[in-house]
């Protein structure tokens, strides 16, 4: 699998070594995984926790920790365009990442939030605990996911596992904070949420003097408690191969055993790491290996048959290219710049019902599933257009609730559209925040998977926020509104004869949504085919002939300086043009 490299097979090595000695149940756990995926596994914990300890290394000051962090992502960028490093996980993850075909684009943000820890964290409550908590671990579990993809077993969720499956990701980093308590108060750490040790009195002062009081011993007992909850979900491997299964049930299993041996350590807790008996570990382990090696004799395992270590990197190239830490989207092929608006001329969001494709393609004797991947060309210039004039929120029409009434070739094009721009991310080196606004509802798995992950992994980005409406229609997130408020009214909290206007918008699907200034529309119709019309309530509308694959960048900045030239009343009366009056 690796080849005879024999510098290549020494960094593996170092993987594996560096694995088995600092976590003997993730080892465990890569065992039961195909032979030929176990060294992409070892690379991936590897990085993952040589920037853990970079950022945790107290002999460093806290700017001199995240300085090496920084270095260390810069250089594992640099690495992936020449396909070799001279630090051994560095270059067992770059060939992991191209043997495999990985995109670590996906890692870059995760990698960031670890080199902020070195400055260290303050959580107020469990819904800040566990947004950093699922920034910094799903992207790694899902390149786990996506090598299983790639060597022919995917590990497809279920549209309704997604939540149990961040909520079990959740128990394992509770379950990483308690193991590793004592080494963090050593520290001066104590990555708790405020809304927790405020339960108990005194106890964050207790556990920063190491000392095991009342309130610390039932702090640990109602967090062991939550983690053991949270790592127990046995609905997220139903329907799952039965690969995948068993080494998440295996997991699973390690876990408990892991929060027994918390819960027996006691005032130990605050000493010295706990961990759970050999015989424990093997009465797990032992019949999770038959299983394993019984499950993967029923999928052949599919090993990537060439391998070209000099193809272009997945992750953004080097520093040097960008725009600050982000590069600036391709110019447009005949040159052309975008209009200068002052900022406070501009539209704040812009939304495009992106119509004509099929009957492009109906004019050229073309199918009509052609005119839909002609439009992805037009997305992504629209998306250029609207970084380098300024726009701060771009929303499109992709798909409505409405669409799937289309014959069942067409839907299936437009899908496979969708899926081929998340996968090929085409914005992952530009400042683009991305969103999915819509139902699941019939969407395929994998389709809904990339989209929360895109949007997951783009969370932290503060250009254009690029919103995807895809299974959306406006009745039906005006009808999802009135039932997320109807429990309040049941309940008491809004009174429904004051419900205002900013009661309903709290409510939306996406509340932080700003009301739509100027609505687009390619392809000859004029009318807003239920498209956000809550938010639309007072945009400026702009039809346009054009359909819509032959849209680049110029239309959008037309479109937006047309905007600028119409007067916004929002019901007030026009202001009358400046007269001068004789006495």
């Amino acid at each position: 699998m690796i080849g005879d490299d024999p510098v290549l097979r020494a960094a593996y090595r170092h993987c594996r070594q560096r694995t088995k000695e600092q976590d003997r149940a993730e080892y465990a756990l890569i065992q039961l995984v195909p032979p030929a995926l176990r060294p992409a596994c070892w690379a991936l914990w590897a990085a993952a926790n040589a920037i853990d300890d970079l950022a945790d290394d107290r002999t460093a000051p806290a700017a001199e920790r995240a300085a090496r962090v920084e270095q260390w992502i810069t250089a594992l960028e640099l690495e992936l365009t020449t396909g070799a490093s001279t630090d051994p996980v560095r270059h067992a993850l770059v060939d992991t990442a191209l043997r495999w075909s990985l995109d670590l684009s996906e890692l870059h943000d995760a990698m960031a939030l670890v080199q902020d820890d070195a400055h260290g964290r303050r959580f107020a409550d469990w819904s800040a605990w566990r947004s950093w908590g699922r920034d910094t671990l799903l992207p790694w579990f899902d390149q786990v996911r996506d090598l299983f993809d790639r060597a022919g077993v995917p590990v497809a969720l279920r549209l309704d596992t997604q939540e149990i499956y961040e909520t079990f990701l959740d128990g394992v980093r509770l379950t990483d904070i308690l193991t590793d308590l004592s080494a963090d108060l050593a520290q001066g750490d104590l990555l708790l949420p405020d809304v927790a040790l405020d339960r108990y009195a005194n106890a964050a002062g207790d556990l920063a003097d190491l000392r095991w009081s009342p309130a610390v011993s039932s702090l640990i007992a109602h967090l062991i408690g939550l983690a053991r909850r949270w790592v127990t979900q046995p609905a997220l491997t139903r329907g799952m191969h039965p690969g995948p299964a068993t080494i998440l049930t295996t997991m699973a299993d390690l876990l408990r055993a892991q929060l027994d041996a918390i819960s027996h350590a006691g005032p130990a807790l605050l000493r010295t790491p706990p961990q759970p008996g050999l015989l424990t570990s093997a009465r797990i382990l032992a019949p999770a290996r038959t299983r394993a090696a019984l499950a993967w004799t029923l999928t052949p395992v599919t090993v990537p048959s060439q391998y070209h270590p000099a193809r272009p990197s997945a992750l953004p190239t080097a520093q040097a290219a960008r725009s600050g830490p982000f590069s600036a989207p391709p110019p447009h092929p005949a040159g052309h710049r975008a209009p200068q608006i002052p900022a406070e001329h501009l539209p704040l969001h812009v939304a495009v019902i992106m119509d004509g494709n099929g009957r492009w393609a109906q004019q050229r004797g073309l199918p009509r599933h052609a005119g839909h991947q002609a439009g992805a060309a037009a997305m992504r210039e629209t998306v250029h257009g609207a970084l380098e004039i300024g726009l701060r929120h771009l929303t499109l029409y992709i798909f409505s609730t409405e669409n799937w009434k289309r014959d069942a070739e067409e839907v299936d094009a437009i899908l496979d559209v969708v899926r081929g721009e998340l996968t090929d991310n085409p914005f992952r080196d530009l400042d683009v925040h991305m969103r999915w606004h819509g139902r699941t509802g019939k969407l395929p798995t994998d389709v809904v998977d990339l989209l929360r992950r895109r949007e997951r992994t783009t969370r932290t980005r503060t250009g254009l926020t690029l919103t995807m409406c895809i299974n959306y229609g406006g009745r039906d997130e005006i009808t999802r509104t009135a039932a997320a408020l109807a429990p309040h009214l049941r309940g008491g909290q809004l009174d429904p004869d004051h419900l205002s206007e900013k009661d309903f918008a709290r409510h939306l699907p996406h509340p932080d949504m700003p009301d739509v200034d100027l609505l687009w529309r390619t392809g000859g119709e004029q009318r807003t085919s239920n498209f956000l019309p809550w938010h639309t309530a007072y945009a400026e509308i702009h039809f346009t002939p054009d359909y819509w694959p032959d849209i680049d960048r110029r239309h959008l900045w037309h479109a937006i300086t047309e905007y600028t030239h119409r007067q916004r009343r929002h019901g007030a009366a026009p202001t009358p043009p400046s007269t001068t009056f004789a006495s």
